[in-house]
C-alpha cells in the first residue's frame, strides 16, 4: 500500500522521509499549522531523496500560487483541499499536465479523489462508509498507528497521514517508521 506523509516543514522532516521513503511526501501551501512558503518549500524539497514525490496542498488558493509553485519545480501533483470546482481544474489543466488529487468533491477533471475530514490536519477519523468513488483515492482523516490497519482494510490507494505521524505538532520519526512498516507490509 502507498503511503503520503503530509505537512513536513522542517528539515527534519526532510531526512526523516529520506531514511523512510514514503511514496509521497506533502506540503502544505494552505492556511495551516502546517503552511510553508515556496521559499522554504523550495529549500525541503531541494534536500529530498528525487525518488519521493512531492503534493503541493492547496485550498482555495489563487491559481496564481500554484503557478509560481510549479514553476519553482517544488511539486510532482496538485491536491485541491477546499471548494474548487471543474472549472477551476479545468483552469490549471491549461497551464500543467500534473495529476490533480481532489477533496470531498468528485471532478471528473481529477486523476484521484481524498476522503478527508471537513477540518483536515486536527487528527479526526473520516467516516470510511461514507467513500463512493469508481477513482483511485487517498484516504485521510485521522490514521494513525492505533487505526491504520482498519484503514489499510478500506482499500485505498494511498493512506494520507498527517497529524497522526505526528508527537506535540512535530513529525516523529517513530510513527512514521510504524505507519511505513504497515503500509508495506499490509497486502
Amino acid at each position: 500500500m502507498l503511503i503520503k506523509i503530509c505537512g513536513l516543514k522542517r528539515i527534519e522532516d526532510i531526512e526523516y522521509a529520506n531514511i523512510l521513503k514514503p511514496d509521497y511526501i506533502g506540503f502544505v501551501f494552505a492556511k495551516s499549522k502546517r503552511k510553508v512558503n515556496i521559499d522554504l518549500a523550495l529549500e525541503l524539497k531541494n534536500k529530498l531523496n528525487e525518488n519521493i514525490k512531492v503534493v503541493g496542498v492547496f485550498r482555495n488558493d489563487n491559481l496564481e500560487l500554484i503557478k509560481e509553485v510549479i514553476k519553482n519545480n517544488i511539486i510532482d501533483l496538485i491536491q485541491l483541499h477546499g471548494d474548487e470546482d471543474d472549472s477551476y481544474i479545468l483552469k490549471i489543466k491549461e497551464f500543467t499536465d500534473l495529476k490533480i488529487i481532489k477533496a470531498y468533491r468528485e471532478s471528473i477533471y481529477s486523476d484521484y479523489s481524498l476522503f478527508d475530514n471537513e477540518d483536515p490536519g486536527k487528527g479526526i477519523v473520516f467516516d470510511w462508509n461514507k467513500i463512493n468513488t469508481n477513482k483511485p483515492f487517498f484516504l485521510a482523516g485521522g490514521i494513525n498507528i492505533e487505526n491504520i490497519d482498519k484503514a489499510l482494510k478500506v482499500n485505498p490507494y494511498c493512506i494520507d497521514v498527517s497529524s497522526g505521524a505526528e508527537t506535540d505538532g512535530l513529525k516523529d520519526f517513530r510513527k512514521m517508521e510504524e505507519l511505513i512498516k504497515r503500509c508495506r507490509d499490509y497486502e
